[in-house]
């Protein structure tokens, strides 16, 4: 079972040190020690932690915190589950979702979820509740846009809470798979891309920057489909048809490389590349 050291939870949760040697001198969580008396932390305490840390901040009793998370805690798988597992409060219930499987603990009134993708053991945060608080999701856009250049994690938390409050929300899903795409983690991209295009068949950037995702991974005649699908919605790509083109001639389609190497040209004409 993979264990997870101060600095990966002070990256995944963006809590500060002090605040999880606190957590931790109070009680609600016992992390292993590792090599040179290092902490390490399982999934579980991952989930408590962040867990903890909301319902003090929503001023919940420290007993209620106490007897709550003891309840939680004893229904968490040990890792993340291959359904998914998010964590949200419905009026004064801890609500646990795991796949078609739910279940609830007792617990104060605030809103906390958690998204992960069980391929990468990954746990990121959306909390607050955006959507109750009055932020809109282009509120959470220009906030991931400000945060890209210089934090990486908290632009993809920004998308990620842009589409909590708005699940249609195109530019956001391109913005963040192409975040996860740069940061490596491409089958979490693939993710954002495909769920995006199931409500936005049409959207010819998304189907692009999937073609492009999918190439990336080594996967061309699923790269070839995803450029196929972004020019037929958007006839005038051209840098889909040059992909197409040169995806083409290396998947032994000379006819159909010449084709789209000519759209690429006719539309590009008097322009430089």
């Amino acid at each position: 079972m993979h264990r997870y050291g101060v600095r990966e939870v002070e990256k995944l949760l963006r809590l500060p040190r002090s605040t999880i040697r606190s957590l931790i001198e109070t009680g609600f969580v016992s992390p292993e020690r590792g090599p040179r008396n290092a902490w390490l932390f399982s999934f579980q305490d991952l989930v408590v932690l962040r867990t903890a840390q909301a319902l003090a901040e929503a001023k919940v009793p420290p007993k209620r915190i106490t007897s709550s998370l003891k309840e939680l805690r004893r229904h968490l798988p040990e890792s993340m589950p291959l359904s998914g597992l998010s964590i949200c409060a419905v009026a004064d219930r801890v609500v646990v979702k795991e796949g078609a499987r739910q279940w609830q603990a007792e617990s104060g009134q605030y809103l906390l979820a958690f998204e992960g993708d069980p391929a990468r053991g990954s746990l990121s945060v959306i909390e607050s509740g955006s959507v109750e608080s009055g932020v809109s999701a282009h509120q959470w856009f220009g906030e991931g846009v400000a945060l890209e250049s210089r934090d990486t994690e908290g632009a993809i938390a920004a998308y990620r809470n842009a589409l909590a409050a708005d699940a249609s929300f195109v530019d956001a899903c391109v913005n963040l798979g192409c975040l996860l795409h740069r940061s490596g983690r491409l089958k979490e991209a693939e993710h954002v891309y495909r769920d995006a295009l199931g409500a936005s068949p049409d959207d010819s950037v998304l189907s692009y920057n999937l073609g492009v995702l999918l190439e990336d991974m080594g996967r061309k005649r699923d790269a070839l489909e995803a450029y196929a699908n972004a020019v037929r919605a958007n006839p005038g790509l051209a840098d889909g048809h040059y992909n197409l083109a040169l995806l083409c001639d290396e998947l032994d389609r000379p006819q159909d490389a010449i084709r789209h190497m000519a759209q690429y040209r006719r539309l590009t004409r008097g322009k430089s590349r």
